[in-house]
């Protein structure tokens, strides 16, 4: 039951050879057909920004979520008929914000706490066991059952310590198959860049696989071999240890841990279980690292020799959207860390690896599947594929996660590097 296909796809290989920078792409931005709203979601009590809030058009399937500050970006289409923002986050009422009252830049949104009622159908559930049973015996009912095109936003990078390293990204086409089919999921590029510093990674250079298609994978209902699986239930311990509130509807939290420590991977979370459907809105989860040689064995392809790599810290975090009954794959966020030893030397390095993917568009109509050829493939090194970092307009009509200060500064660093 452990997460292979997704550790070894994030980790990829540990590589010793150079990174050579490929031509930029030309722009293709033409912002006479969207409009661009951006801004900051905020606790309207505390003022705290809010992580991962999602930011959905209201009667569309346009959306995009917060970054790490609680920034957004969001571009619509002036076809539109859109006329509201919704924005939801969990613990908190949602917020209606008209689109005619927001300006280009800098709206301060601000979402209000949401209590959970005490009536009886929430203090006497039933045992949380029972309640992870249910969502697995209620997944052909809660998600959808026919193949959808998704446009969603990708990003992975590479820190050694505080510092990019490494930094891809790229808007994506997704076919996600139905629930109730054996089918993959399958991901094209459509357009993507990077940015590599080679100096910082003094001589050790990572290759992330499986890009996108990671991202996927961590779509534990799509995927029950990852975690959400009939096996979980005799090997780990559950406990309702809260209910909160999302999008107006109550969610129980399921928190769960390995009954024992085998040696084999397990994980310890929570799950986020829709109090009425039993559909999962989320999982948060990590990998619990008491045999941090074992779990590197799922991490590492390939290393140099000489270098002892111990992962540290393994998170992952999946979310669901629910919309007209059925509740369809949202985010995935992944973060790996490691310290390599090496022999001869005195101190270690610290790596960092993460990825995270958004949809942003979705569609059930005229779907279909991708040519093999175009196809992103498991085992491919996702920074590989795409070019290097262009104009600040690359990403035109397309929505995309709103880089966080860190990552704007790695990206205008990278590009100062390229020029040389």
């Amino acid at each position: 039951m452990a997460l292979f296909p997704v550790l070894m796809f994030l980790a990829g290989v540990l590589w010793t050879s150079p990174v050579v920078a490929t031509p930029m792409l030309k722009a293709e931005a033409d912002t006479a057909h969207y409009t661009t709203y951006r801004g900051k979601v905020l606790d309207s009590q505390t003022h705290i920004p809010l992580v991962y809030a999602e930011i959905m058009v209201e009667g569309q399937n346009t959306a995009t979520i917060t970054n790490s500050q609680g920034e957004f970006i969001i571009k619509i289409a002036k076809e539109s008929q859109a006329k509201n923002l919704i924005i939801s986050h969990l613990g908190y009422k949602n917020g209606r914000f008209p689109l005619g009252r927001l300006k280009p830049r800098h709206n301060f949104l601000y979402l209000k706490p949401a209590p959970v009622p005490l009536t009886q159908i929430y203090i006497h559930p039933d045992p949380a066991d029972l309640i992870v049973r249910r969502v697995m015996e209620s997944v052909g009912v809660n998600y959808p059952d026919r193949a959808n095109q998704m446009t969603g936003f990708y990003r992975e990078f590479i820190k050694k310590r505080n510092h990019y390293v490494s930094l891809s990204e790229a808007v994506v086409s997704i076919y996600k198959a139905s629930y109730r089919s054996l089918q993959d999921d399958e991901v094209k590029i459509i357009k993507g860049r990077k940015g590599s510093n080679v100096r910082r990674m003094d001589t050790l250079l990572f290759k992330l696989r499986g890009g996108p298609t990671t991202g996927l994978l961590l779509d534990v209902v799509k995927n029950p071999f990852v975690l959400l699986n009939k096996n979980m239930l005799s090997m780990y311990r559950f406990r309702l240890i809260n209910e909160v509130k999302k999008n107006g509807r109550v969610l129980y939290v399921i928190h769960f841990e390995p009954l024992d420590a085998l040696g084999e991977p397990r994980y310890s979370g929570n799950f986020y279980i829709d109090a009425v459907s039993y559909a999962l809105a989320e999982a948060d989860f990590s990998l619990v690292l008491d045999h941090p040689e074992a779990a590197a064995k799922l991490f590492i392809k390939k290393k140099p020799a000489g270098a002892r790599v111990t992962p540290t810290f393994a998170h992952y975090r999946v979310t669901y959207r629910q919309q007209n009954g059925k509740w369809y794959f949202q985010y995935a966020k992944g973060e790996v860390s490691f310290k390599i030893k090496w022999q001869k030397r005195l101190f270690s390095s610290i790596y960092t690896t993460s990825f995270e993917m958004a949809i942003t568009d979705r569609t059930d109509q005229n779907v279909v599947r991708f040519k093999p050829s175009e196809r992103f493939k498991q085992k491919e090194v996702f920074a590989e594929t795409v070019e290097a970092f262009s104009k600040k307009d690359y990403w035109g009509k397309y929505n995309f996660i709103e880089p966080n200060q860190s990552i704007e500064s790695a990206i205008r660093k990278f590009k100062r590097i390229l020029k040389k």
